[in-house]
């Protein structure tokens, strides 16, 4: 009966957009009616999941005419991890968009937007499912198509277009890799079905090649540095709740696709364990500073994902080598927590896109430098914001602490007594997750308060309003599962163990209740966090309000101006300046002279270092050439391309014989 639901629940989800498309130009009874209609699919996808992770659910296997593949779809405990966050955060944003991109004010957008939105939740939430690989290709292609789609919303912008056939691009090289990594799955297995658990041996050069094309194909939707090329170009672009979708669930299907392809392979080498540690490392460090010397907020929020795929990255990194060197314990405090940072992210930071989301509605801008004092103006969204900011930062008593929480355990378990040398390396990676917390603290302080805290810095064209209803309600929503998983971590523990049964085999769950054992002590101290907290503000609310006293001399500035506020680069340059190396960043430094100085004006601005310093010159560089040797070899004269071709055949035939 539940699968009947699941199955049920895509299939309303994935023609959702239809009244919207259809009648949303009439009036806004489309637009709506398109919402609720996610919405319910996206509840009824949910119960179905819920009932996946209490009891397994029967498969659903139909025919179908195309060679190799049938429509075979079956529902564990590691698809109900991806899945919780698909829904969840799928049904709030189409509630989010009822206020964000209302039918009344972007009358020639909504109607599309909706019908591409409801596809991609739909294909989003069936990918999980699928057991064959034709059909998961075929998925992935719809996945791929719809995300281009609703990049291309306001395809009016210049930015917006290349940000769009950016994406287009990187997805279908990724997506080339996948044939390649099916086909020789299938020499290997035998079938376009997915291989059971541990059913492939990995420690053959099929397996090597197999494991890489994955990591390349999986990698660029997931984003990994340095093939992350797509991603904050993207994510800027696209509408907000669009941009949460994309980034708190699209991009993890990468990740599932990396840890679903690595549960087929029994015995694996420890060099893919240290590939996918390394990785990791790159894309959290360098994921975080270029999110720090970011000033537009939502490319900002798009590399804070980079960062976070790297968190999973490790823990999934000690996942391999945990099952490598046989040691269950560490196989399963790896995956549970890269799974549960697969939750947490898509809940913190779909959190923090919707924010942006509500910042950008009401002031027009997604220039920090250009914000400024929105706390009394905006309280509600300042408080989801700082909600989502603690949550990434890995600060309790919020979810983001406890996923990295467990991948640090993980780490210090490697230097269990007679661990090898190769294994005992892990705890190298302890520093590197800790340093990737610091600056995201570091960053996330910019940003609030240059945001939220001191004046604004510059007039805006109306006075910010707060974000109506519906879209202050998802927020909350969200807010509230980052404070359970939090809080109470144990609500949790029954759905990572299905997920490390159906990673692992046997093994996942035999370590596993006795490996957690310490999560339940993060319950015990975020509620004496939150108790400590409250009783401080009780004191502080009771205390004896000192006299004011007159203010000193301030050097004949009677008060400060707006202008002498930090600004969003001012307050990064040193953390920008330690990064320089990787970074490449563009500074414009403004010279003051003289006694009576004439205004001077000073900015940065940091590129991406992969495309727009690498990709594009090579590009550039390549065309280039391309046209002088067509104009070096294109004469129009009929007798030299007679004599091409028979010189081409002449090297052909030698070739062959």
């Amino acid at each position: 009966m539940l699968i009947k639901v699941y199955a049920l629940a895509v299939i309303v989800m994935l023609f959702s957009g239809l009244p919207a498309w259809l009648i949303g130009r009439r009036s806004a009874i489309g637009e709506r009616s398109s919402a609720m209609l996610l919405a319910a699919g996206a509840m009824a996808g949910l119960a179905a999941t819920v009932g996946a992770v209490i009891a397994p659910l029967t498969e659903i296997d139909l025919a179908w005419s195309l060679p190799g593949g049938h429509i075979l779809l079956r529902l564990d405990g590691l698809a109900a991890i991806f899945l919780l966050p698909a829904f969840l955060v799928s049904g709030l944003g189409a509630i989010y968009g009822l206020g964000y991109w209302p039918h009344h004010k972007r009358y020639a957008t909504a109607g599309r937007l909706r019908l591409w939105y409801g596809i991609l939740a739909a294909v989003i939430v069936l990918l999980p499912a699928c057991r064959n690989g034709v059909l998961f290709l075929v998925v992935w292609e719809v996945m791929a198509i719809a995300g281009f789609m609703l990049i291309l919303t306001e395809q009016e912008k210049k930015e917006v277009r290349r940000a769009a056939f950016v994406y287009l691009a990187a997805t279908h090289a990724g997506t080339l890799a996948l044939y390649a990594m099916f086909i020789l799955l299938v020499r290997q297995s035998g079938s376009f079905d997915f291989p059971a658990v541990a059913a492939l041996n990995g420690t053959t050069p099929i397996a090597a090649a197999i494991f890489l094309l994955a990591l390349f194909g999986f990698g660029l939707k997931a984003g990994i540095m340095p093939l992350h090329i797509w991603l904050p170009g993207a994510h800027a672009a696209a509408p907000s709740h669009v941009s949460a979708l994309m980034s708190g669930v699209m991009i993890k299907m990468g990740i599932y696709g990396i840890v679903r392809l690595a549960s087929f392979f029994g015995d694996i080498p420890p060099w893919w364990g240290w590939t996918v540690l390394s990785l990791g490392a790159v894309s959290g460090v360098m994921g975080v500073a270029f999110a720090i010397a970011q000033h537009d907020i939502k490319r900002l929020l798009a590399y804070h994902s980079v960062e976070n795929i790297g968190i999973i990255l490790l823990g999934l990194g000690v996942a391999l080598l945990g099952k490598s060197f046989g040691q269950p314990a560490l196989m399963a405090l790896g995956l549970a927590g890269a799974l549960l940072h697969v939750i947490n992210h898509g809940l913190f930071k779909s959190l923090l896109f919707l924010s942006a989301g509500s910042l950008i509605n009401a002031t027009g801008t997604r220039q920090i430098d250009q914000y400024g004092g929105l706390l009394r103006r905006l309280p509600a969204t300042a408080l989801f914001f700082l909600g989502g900011a603690v949550a990434i930062c890995g600060l309790p008593p919020l979810n983001g602490f406890v996923s990295e929480w467990l991948i640090y355990l993980g780490l210090l378990h490697s230097q269990a007594p007679g661990a090898p040398l190769g294994m005992s390396m892990l705890v190298v990676a302890a520093p590197i997750l800790a340093i990737i917390g610091a600056l995201a603290v570091a960053c996330f302080v910019k940003v609030f308060g240059v945001t939220f805290l001191g004046e604004p810095r510059k007039p805006l064209p109306s006075l910010p309003t707060e974000a109506p209803l519906t879209m202050i309600l998802p927020m909350a929503v969200i807010l509230g599962c980052c404070g359970v998983i939090g809080i109470m971590p144990l609500t949790v523990v029954d759905l990572l163990g299905g997920g490390i049964a159906a990673w692992g085999g046997a093994a996942g769950p035999a370590a596993f209740p006795a490996t957690l054992a310490p999560v339940g002590w993060i319950s015990v101290g975020a509620l004496l966090f939150l108790g400590l907290t409250a009783i401080l503000a009780l004191l502080q609310r009771r205390a004896v309000i000192a006299p004011k006293r007159p203010a000193t001399w301030g050097c004949g500035y009677p008060q400060p101006t707006s202008r002498m506020q930090y600004t969003a680069a001012s307050f990064a340059e040193m953390l920008t300046g330690l990064f320089h190396w990787g970074l490449w960043t563009d500074i414009e430094k403004g010279e003051v002279r003289g006694f009576f100085p004439e205004r001077s004006h000073g900015a940065d601005h940091t590129p991406d270092v992969i495309l727009d310093r690498m990709i594009y010159p090579g590009c550039h560089a390549l065309a280039w050439v391309a046209f002088k040797t067509r104009s070096f070899l294109q004469h129009g004269v009929l007798g030299i391309y007679l004599l091409y071709s028979a010189l081409t055949t002449i090297v052909l035939l030698y070739i062959l014989l």
